[in-house]
């Protein structure tokens, strides 16, 4: 995973432990991490099976005060926040730090439903289980196990995607006619930017991205910096030499 100020991470589709070996891995290693649509995750083994465990778990307690734990929680998004907090030295400073970095959430609320999604290849379900394996979904355990929400996050997931599928044709269009029009002006701009060429700058496209243009500006001037700074340095050295 690259680095960067935040991942956005769909967890639809992954299987839970090797979706949180590789996000611990990520935090540890100082990655900012949210993760949505934790109840679309993936167990492996049925849902029968994973349920007599997960019941199981849920015995298991502190006999003189159950209170001081342990916990048990019923959320798809807090299982996971469990398990990755059980790969990663959490009562250390490092630990605590780490786990900061960390959002989990069901469905895909605002502001990261108009984010770019990733998904981890590593630890997709399709991928890594054999077409033949049983496996389960993390919502319908944790309903199962107490968890009341599953019906309203599905509710909230339908309007969210015909919201989204508005947008993307919206987006299809416009693109459309971005196109169109560029092609209905290439024969009048041809003496233009054969004249543009002349002077060096090749094709021009349009870009819309007001900081990818800056960021490109500030490489060209970056690169015409470069070449003075390459002749200060053989003038300093032929000077060492006249010394």
């Amino acid at each position: 995973m690259v680095f960067e100020k935040v991942v956005v991470v769909d967890g639809k589709g992954h299987l839970l432990g090797r979706l949180a070996s590789t996000l611990a891995k990520e935090l540890q290693a100082g990655q900012r991490v949210v993760v949505v649509r934790c109840e679309e995750i993936n167990i492996s083994g049925s849902l029968f099976r994973n349920k007599l465990k997960y019941y199981a778990f849920l015995k298991k307690r502190m006999n003189t005060n159950p209170k001081k734990g342990p916990f048990h929680y019923r959320s798809p998004s807090r299982i996971l926040w469990r398990v990755i907090r059980g790969m990663i030295a959490h009562k250390k400073a490092k630990g605590k730090a780490a786990m900061d970095r960390l959002k989990v959430m069901e469905g895909c609320p605002h502001p990261f439903d108009k984010m770019k999604k990733l998904v981890i290849p590593r630890a997709i379900k399709n991928i890594r289980l054999k077409p033949n394996r049983k496996f389960c979904r993390l919502g319908d355990l944790s309903s199962l196990a107490g968890w009341r929400h599953n019906d309203l996050i599905e509710k909230l997931e339908a309007k969210r995607k015909v919201k989204a599928a508005a947008f993307y044709e919206k987006k299809l269009a416009t693109s459309k006619i971005l196109k169109d029009a560029t092609e209905a002006t290439k024969a009048e701009c041809k003496e233009i930017d054969a004249q543009l060429a002349e002077l060096g700058y090749g094709v021009i496209t349009p870009n819309y991205g007001g900081a990818a243009a800056a960021g490109g500006e500030a490489a060209a001037e970056a690169k015409e910096e470069t070449p003075a700074a390459a002749e200060d340095d053989e003038d300093d050295d032929d000077d060492d030499d006249d010394e």
